[in-house]
């Protein structure tokens, strides 16, 4: 794959960019955005975010010297052209592979790869870290945080500039990529000519001293204090950075790659931390990734050529059953309201923030303050969905805890990419909250097994009094004919097949593939019952006991981990109730899954049809064996 590219292919890693003209390297940057287009096409993956930073990872692998010098990249997808230029370009075409290198960042993956990032809003805190570490340690070096994409609505990240700006740490750079999906830039040749002399080494050493011995003066600090901040905010929106102890400089134009080097050289000298200010393209160099970078943001597979996306036929997806549900719930109940943090289009909320805008509320990259502003809708008297992935509520927990359950607010928590989530792998796998949930009172956690059983359980959630998660996966559902809503009983299972020598308890996902399951051990002569365990918390008590009565064998099934999920649930209920039942539980192994396709590790976990038949035909044989 790499034949074609002239400089790729002789590129042996980051020292040959220290030797190459900017004619070389304005090539070679193209040659980076083609591989990520050819790559991603066929594999899927983040497109935008790392095509805009492909000159500021040139000027970061030209102006410091990793692993030596720490960068450390915020989220992880926009460093493609990290891995590339850094020691991956012959294996980057396993991008999101199953075996493949990981489509976000991770230590144990290489050197260069400083902290792991999946999640928004860390490398600050993080870079912040390895820079007081090696300062104890009396390491040398330069610490590096690049954060962007989004990624400075978040608290954690002023959290982090709040204790920097504290500590005031020497050789820490901070570099915010605005790409139009966060602070908006004030761009321009004149702003980056403004930056470049901002910091130049005779203005800073200038400003230093001027400081120094303004120190000595009465009164005389303050005034010179505030005209600057001033005359710089005339001229740049650094000032809040200012303010919180950084020597603010920008904004920079993130793809002229002189300027962006000798910025970086320059700061480099600048006493106290420093947030460097760049703007740059999301998508650049591909047309429809510029026009249209929210789409692009991540993709899956599609025609290079066109920007045409290879679509397969299948049935609806799970978020869009969902988005369609709100549309239509909104109409039976006016106090309904939507938050949802920075995931409209991911969530399927874009129908409903166009019919309802004021009824609908993204807050950004705040897991935390989305739950307790949802809280305090609730207090007053609406009914808020608050729309989370999976992965992302574990972000909000103590404000599920604290200020939803505690107050026994009714907040609905909508919960997306539950499960297996696939090629973006551990970082966004959904394989805990029904562990995390289970475990807090008043909460009511519910699994729909298919799209209008999904409907059925929102309506049924809208019509409660108190917290109540209802949580889907990630993808194609199963193509169930949807129409109208009903009420559920809170609490209530649903007996699906009958069966005689083992009772399988399955929940969301996994009902099906335990139907089919059946299927293929009654063919082996094992008559295995199936029942769609809809409610997590509470469970039906009364079919439970019956259950008991019926069924010699309990097979739990589930997607997610079985360390304290619903199968820890049943054997609890059981120990209460003093009843001894031999139990298998399927589910997520005690630990972390790799990316790789959805179906296909699901396959090596065992929870599709073929898996759950196995673990069960062994568990009944097993059984027999011991009545023996």
């Amino acid at each position: 794959m790499l034949e074609r590219y002239r400089m790729l292919k002789e590129y042996t890693g980051p020292i040959d960019l220290k030797y190459m003209s900017y004619q070389e390297l304005t090539e070679l940057g193209q040659e980076v955005r083609d591989y990520i287009l050819e790559v991603t096409a066929k594999n899927g993956g983040h497109v935008g975010p790392g095509l805009g930073v492909v000159e500021l990872t040139i000027a970061l692998l030209r102006a410091f010297n990793p692993p030596s010098d720490v960068i450390v990249w915020d989220i992880g997808h926009q460093a493609y052209p990290w891995k590339i230029l850094t020691d991956r370009k012959e294996i980057f075409p396993t991008l999101r592979q199953y075996g493949g290198i990981s489509g976000f960042l991770r230590r144990e993956e290489s050197l260069y790869d400083a902290f792991g990032a999946g999640h928004s809003s860390t490398s600050i805190s993080a870079a912040l870290g390895f820079r007081k570490a090696m300062d104890l340690l009396g390491q040398e070096g330069y610490v590096v945080a690049v954060i962007g994409d989004g990624a400075m609505t978040a608290g954690m990240a002023y959290e982090a500039l709040n204790n920097a700006g504290h500590l005031r740490p020497n050789r820490f750079i901070v570099i915010l990529n605005d790409n139009e999906m966060s602070i908006s830039p004030n761009v321009g040749a004149i702003s980056t000519y403004l930056s470049k002399i901002l910091s130049g080494r005779f203005v800073q050493e200038t400003r230093q001293k001027v400081k120094h011995l303004l120190e000595h003066i009465s009164g005389a600090g303050r005034i010179v204090k505030l005209t600057e901040e001033f005359l710089k905010g005339l001229i740049s929106p650094g000032i809040i950075f200012e303010e919180l102890g950084f020597n603010y400089i920008g904004p920079v134009n993130g793809h002229d790659l002189p300027a962006l080097e000798k910025t970086l050289e320059n700061v480099k000298l600048i006493e106290g931390p420093v947030l460097l200010h760049i703007y740059t393209k999301k998508g650049k160099g591909y047309k429809p990734a510029e026009n249209d970078p929210v789409t692009w943001h991540g993709v899956a597979p599609y025609k290079r050529e066109s920007g045409e996306f290879i679509k397969k036929p299948s049935p609806p997806t799970w978020t869009s059953v969902f988005g369609r549900a709100v549309v239509e719930l909104a109409e039976v109940f006016p106090e309904l309201v939507v938050i949802t943090p920075a995931m409209r289009e991911g969530s399927g909320l874009v129908e409903f923030s166009q019919k309802y805008p004021n009824r609908f509320f993204d807050v950004g990259i705040a897991e935390q303050h989305a739950c307790t502003f949802a809280g305090g809708l609730a207090a007053q008297g609406l009914k808020p969905i608050a729309s989370y992935y999976s992965t992302f509520l574990q972000r909000a927990y103590d404000q599920v805890i604290h200020d939803i359950a505690l107050q026994n607010l009714h907040v609905v928590f909508a919960i997306d990419r539950a499960g297996l989530v696939g090629d973006d792998g551990p970082t966004h796998h959904g394989v805990f909250d029904l562990s995390y949930l289970r475990c807090i009172p008043n909460m009511v956690v519910s699994a729909p097994k298919d799209e209008q059983e999904l409907r059925d359980l929102l309506y049924t959630a809208l019509e409660w009094n108190g917290p109540f998660a209802v949580r889907y996966p990630r993808g194609p559902a199963y193509g169930v004919p949807t129409e109208g809503f009903k009420k559920i009983p809170v609490g209530s299972w649903e007996v699906l097949l009958e069966g005689e020598d083992v009772v399988i308890l399955a929940v969301g996902y996994t009902v099906y593939q335990a139907l089919k399951s059946a299927e293929l051990l009654r063919k082996e002569g094992i008559k295995a019952g199936v029942v769609n365990a809809r409610f997590v918390k509470p469970m039906d008590d009364v079919l439970l006991t019956h259950l008991c009565e019926r069924y010699p064998l309990f097979v739990t099934v589930e997607d997610n981990t079985v360390v304290g999920g619903f199968g820890s649930g049943v054997l609890e209920w059981l120990s209460q109730k003093g009843i001894l039942k031999k139990t298998l539980l399927i589910g997520i192994p005690d630990k972390f899954i790799e990316h790789g396709n959805q179906n296909l590790l699901r396959s090596l976990v065992g929870i599709d049809a073929e898996g759950i038949a196995k673990r069960v035909r062994e568990f009944v044989k097993k059984s027999e064996l011991h009545m023996l």
